[in-house]
């Protein structure tokens, strides 16, 4: 095994420390390197054609709805660059050009205040809608504040309820009080880094004064708390996660009691006035019965009524998602990677079954919002690779109407889209589709196969832009480890089992060069996270397979990303390094252990952000300079801000785009 097995043997550990003046020059020296190599017209013109979609004020919203009848939105533009929050009428988003009523503009407020917030996220007080929890970023990181918003006089509230920055998590009870889970101090937070306590923090009253309501252990991932309002139906509900795939749910009484609620520890579950939702991760007895891991059960929350089977996967269909509405629910399935929505009722002789208006046949289809608590409508949209997204307003059992339909961002002339299934290693069949016109061109291959994250058809103009207008192939392959085919997709690829996710990639990979669809030499890849991931596992085990490798926000050294930033949180996918039997497994396909030199590795990109606080920087770079030291030809660019997602706004999001667009078409254009 190469010295870099031994974490005292990491020359560039130094790397990891973000705001050392050694890694700062290494990083602006790298980032001048790559910056320099795209100096001519084609950068320039990708660039500004990719900004030009992402800013396109053509393009549809998807707002979300929060119960008090209004179209919520946020929104970026040319014009808006870090966004704003805004809200309008069903009658006002029905016509081309709505009025807004803006919220919250996130540009003026950091001239105001000086500071480099980014939007986050959102909660508004349910009833009432007239307070809500603003979550805002420095940066885009994963590490948030938390302030209090008054929504009628459109200013945040003296003496609210206001969180410094941390990982927080906060939760309405009612307007004096908050569910609060975030950094209390020593102690408070979980090896992951994200919060071990929550507690009931009453208006007016210090932090240090909140009720607790539940501690976990520190090698827990985290714990939260939330409150349902629904009338009639108000319950808080604690969760404890003990690993990315195992928690315990609680009901907390009104004498603050924890009342477990027996599901299996590795089961999702969701409560919808009295019905009780369980999907299962494994298979799970009760009684007499075995119902099979990737089943949606129902009965009543209190138990008394029998476990009714809602939805079982065979070996091609499975459970993408489902939503409430105020008397059904909405079940969307696929089937080889193709949706199909259902609604389902229950009645005196069970739950009834019929499809739902506004879903597309051929197309990827997904529920954007419902409003559960107060009637039976949907917002619904569907999309292909090379069909632009349409929203539609319907209701279950009454009709869907379009709302808006996305523009073309593309000339789409002698393209189609085609799925293949190539064979892996151990014969199982891999799905992917093909996106695009002639073969054996540029061909860019992208995947992800992790967390049960399922990859699906969509339109990206970015992609059509940079890539599909220019002539290339887009390949996306649906390789195990994510969730096209349920949980048993995803446990085929889990810990020990990694390595046949990176099995099926090279698989297709193969498949694309057997059916001439393209060759290695023209066949570049792209992924982030853990598709960067991905992206260094096919480099360093099946290099002869491509020409060109792409790696953004990479999960690289798993000898230590359990030590950075949230990796202790991923030891249910991964394992553990620091175990000696983990280890046994892991190094075999770790990237950053298993570079060698004098192999044959195509040239290759590596991008991350410094605000990334999700995965840690240090991964990328240090991947970086050992592919450098070997004299690999490597580029590397670190955004300063962006967070998890590399980009904070449009601008950053088209740079980076073309950077890796350019990189792919220079090398794979050859």
């Amino acid at each position: 095994m190469a010295a870099l097995d031994r974490e005292a043997d990491d020359p560039y550990l130094w790397l990891e420390d973000l705001h050392a003046p050694q890694a700062q020059r290494w990083v602006t020296e790298r980032n001048a390197e790559t910056l320099e190599a795209p100096a001519q017209p084609g950068f320039g013109r990708v660039r500004d054609a990719v900004r030009e979609v992402l800013d396109s004020k053509d393009r549809i919203s998807f707002p979300g709805w929060r119960g008090d009848g209004f179209y919520y939105d946020f929104w970026r533009d040319a014009d808006h660059p870090r966004g704003i929050w805004r809200r309008t009428t069903l009658e006002q988003f029905r016509r081309d050009e709505p009025e807004w009523d803006v919220l919250l503009d996130v540009d003026a407020l950091n001239v105001a205040e000086r500071e480099n917030w980014t939007w986050h996220d959102v909660t508004v007080l349910k009833p009432g809608y007239d307070r809500c929890l603003i979550k805002l970023s420095r940066g885009g990181a994963d590490a948030r504040v938390v302030r209090e918003f008054d929504l009628r006089e459109r200013v945040f509230v003296e003496d609210g309820f206001t969180l410094p920055e941390a990982k927080s998590d906060v939760s309405w009870i009612d307007v004096d009080h908050i569910f609060v889970a975030t950094d209390f101090g020593p102690g408070s937070l979980t090896s992951s880094g994200y919060p071990r306590v929550v507690k009931r923090w009453r208006r007016g009253t210090p932090l240090s004064e909140a009720e607790l309501v539940f501690a976990g252990d520190v090698d827990d991932v985290l714990v939260s708390a939330g409150h349902q309002s629904t009338p009639g139906y108000e319950r808080d509900l604690v969760v404890r996660r003990i690993e990315f795939y195992r928690g315990e749910q609680f009901l907390r009484t009104a004498t603050g009691a924890l009342v477990r609620i027996e599901v299996p520890e590795d089961a999702e579950i969701d409560v919808h006035r009295d019905w009780l939702l369980v999907q299962l991760r494994s298979s799970w007895t009760v009684g007499e019965v075995t119902y099979p891991a990737g089943a949606l059960l129902v009965t009543d929350f209190d138990g008394q009524q029998e476990i009714t089977v809602l939805f079982e996967p065979d070996e091609r269909t499975s459970l993408s998602s489902w939503h409430w509405t105020r008397n059904h629910l909405l079940l969307v399935t696929m089937t080889d990677v193709r949706t199909t929505v259902r609604a389902l009722t229950p009645g005196p002789d069970g739950w009834r079954s019929r499809p739902v208006a506004g879903a597309a046949e051929l197309d990827h289809t997904w529920i954007v919002d419902t409003d559960p608590d107060n009637d039976d409508s949907y917002l619904i949209s569907s999309a292909g690779f090379l069909q632009p997204a349409t929203l539609s307003l319907g209701t279950v059992d009454g009709p869907a109407a379009v709302l808006k339909q996305a523009p073309t961002f593309f000339a789409t002339d002698g393209m189609a889209v085609r799925q293949h299934f190539a064979v892996s290693a151990d014969g199982t069949r891999v799905p992917y589709f093909v996106v695009g016109g002639a073969d054996n061109g540029p061909t860019l291959l992208s995947g992800y196969g992790g967390f049960e994250v399922p990859m699906t058809p969509g339109y990206n103009g970015v992609l059509g832009r940079g890539w599909l207008a220019r002539g290339g192939t887009y390949v996306l392959a649906n390789i195990r480890g994510g969730g096209e085919y349920g949980p048993a997709w995803h446990r085929a690829a889990l810990r020990e089992n990694r390595v046949r996710a990176y099995e099926d990639f090279a698989a297709v990979a193969s498949d694309l060069v057997a059916r001439g669809i393209t060759t290695p030499a023209q066949l570049g890849i792209s992924g982030g996270s853990n598709g960067g991931l991905l992206m260094g596992v096919m480099l360093t085990r099946y290099p002869e397979l491509f020409g060109a490798v792409v790696a953004s926000v990479p999960l690289l050294d798993m000898r230590r990303y359990t030590k950075l930033l949230a990796g202790r949180s991923w030891i249910g996918e991964y394992g553990d390094p620091d175990v000696e039997g983990d280890w046994a497994y892991l190094r075999e396909f770790s990237p950053y252990q298993n570079v060698r030199p004098g192999q044959p590795y195509p040239p290759v990109l590596l991008i991350t952000s410094t605000r990334d606080d999700r995965v840690h920087p240090g991964h990328a770079r240090k991947m970086a300079a050992l592919l450098r030291e070997y004299g690999y030809r490597t580029s590397y660019y670190e955004n300063v801000e962006g967070g998890h997602g590399a980009a904070a706004d449009n601008e950053q999001s088209a740079t980076i785009s073309a950077l890796i667009y350019e990189f792919l078409w220079r090398e794979l254009g050859r």
